[in-house]
């Protein structure tokens, strides 16, 4: 329902013996719900209130439903409508839970500073890389994917079955996938391009219409008999209790190949980094990944990649010759088939086998280890940078925002320890929010500017 929510507040002298509480401390309580667009006063008669207001629509509590009211009549002037109710005991609005759940605080926040003195980085430098990331222009390819978030109230325990019962309260969808991708890297300034093949469906027009708006130039091939790939997740008190997939796995077709590699060929004349966003649902086959890397190579581009194998199963080793990938520590032993060796041998051998400059290996709250090709002087090329967020919101995109800012910062020139910071940074302000929102330049300086 669109409109605005007034609260009237009654007047100590109108509420008389009714007021246990200084109408203006009233006002202040009410004033501070996020809900409410407008608190008043009321201390003129209740009448000439309503009459000056004209309101669609006026709520009492449920117990005034039987008893006379005098606004009743009054709305029947203007044909408003008199409503009673005393409301449900749920968390609604995601503009609220946004609001209220969001961590800003700096407190939460670690800097490193170690980190940064043992690489020598200094604040001017990040600082220099961030401002030359609106020279970037970024071609990304991938999987689309549109997150839906279904905030439920927990009713209790079936008695049928153990199973949880719950009632969904209210969704917001979101960006996901190489759409997400390629709207952090347009959020952070650069000119960002995505290309990707989906079905002709409500979630693709969502998604033309919401890159269109966060900066990115959409090349959205439709195959009529694909879905745009969905993915819900029902959550409760900042959990999420369940994940349900719509989507169809199989590889796009030789027609579709072809049609993919013609668009992103013409856009590689004026790109100078390209993306790999790969969530294994069909829009990178290895002839695609294989002819754009090839290209890419020989027009000197930077070239970064993830793969993703959390429900689906993924190689981040067929993406070779990357300046930089980024798997999780459960990715990369998936690939090579191994449980044993330790995290340095680990990235050591998924660079070697992808043949990668540099890795980023991924360990969730433990964060990163980083690996980088060689050993220049006498600097460390594996270290390991630990998390910024201490009390995470939500660690979906976590990953994603990782891969874009040290994408942007290697292709301005920052070596890797400078590239996986400003990607921890931003990894870190993503995750103190709920749904993929966008990451923006001023959110990055504005850490940064705290070292």
């Amino acid at each position: 329902m669109n409109g605005k929510l007034i609260v009237g507040v009654l007047s100590d002298r109108n509420a008389g013996k009714a007021a246990y509480i200084n109408e203006n401390l009233r006002l202040e309580g009410i004033s501070s719900n996020n809900l409410v667009d407008k608190a008043v006063i009321i201390d003129e008669p209740i009448e000439d209130f309503i009459k000056k207001l004209k309101p669609d629509i006026i709520v009492k509590g449920k117990e005034h439903e039987q008893k006379f009211n005098v606004e009743k009549e009054i709305l029947e002037e203007f044909n408003g409508q008199l409503l009673f109710g005393s409301g449900e005991n749920l968390l609604s609005s995601m503009d609220l839970i946004r609001k209220e759940i969001k961590n800003d605080s700096n407190e939460d926040f670690l800097m490193h500073h170690d980190y940064l003195k043992r690489h020598n980085i200094k604040v001017e430098r990040l600082t220099n890389l961030l401002n030359t990331f609106s020279s970037v222009k970024v071609s990304v390819i991938g999987d689309l994917i549109i997150d839906e978030y279904i905030n439920c109230e927990t009713l209790g325990m079936s008695q049928e079955d153990p199973s949880l019962v719950v009632t969904p309260v209210d969704s917001s969808k979101y960006i996901g996938g190489a759409g997400i991708v390629a709207a952090h890297a347009a959020g952070l300034g650069a000119s960002s391009s995505i290309f990707t093949v989906s079905g002709d469906d409500e979630n693709k027009n969502f998604a033309e219409k919401t890159l269109s708006r966060q900066g990115v130039h959409s090349n959205i091939i439709v195959d009529y008999n694909r879905i745009t790939t969905l993915k819900k997740r029902f959550r409760n008190k900042n959990k999420t209790l369940l994940k349900v997939s719509h989507l169809k796995q199989n590889s796009i077709s030789d027609k579709f190949i072809n049609i993919l590699i013609s668009k992103i060929e013409k856009q590689l004349e004026s790109s100078n980094l390209l993306i790999f966003s790969d969530f294994n649902y069909g829009v990178l086959p290895q002839k695609v990944v294989d002819h754009i890397t090839k290209l890419a190579i020989s027009k000197k581009i930077k070239i970064v990649a993830d793969s993703q194998s959390s429900s689906q199963f993924g190689d981040i080793s067929r993406f070779r010759n990357m300046d930089l990938i980024t798997p999780t520590e459960n990715e990369a032993r998936i690939t090579l088939r191994n449980r044993e060796d330790g995290l340095v041998v680990l990235a050591d051998k998924i660079k070697e086998i992808s043949k990668a400059n540099n890795v980023l290996l991924k360990l969730g709250e433990e964060g990163l280890l980083i690996h980088s090709k060689n050993k220049v002087q006498d600097k460390l090329f594996t270290d390991q940078l630990n998390t910024f967020n201490t009390n995470a919101v939500d660690p979906a995109g976590a990953g994603d925002s990782l891969l874009v800012c040290s994408a942007l910062a290697l292709s301005c020139g920052a070596n890797i320890f400078e590239a996986a910071y400003l990607g921890s940074v931003g990894a870190g302000i993503q995750v103190s929010r709920v749904g993929n929102i966008p990451l923006k330049t001023k959110e990055i300086q504005n850490k940064i500017n705290n070292i």
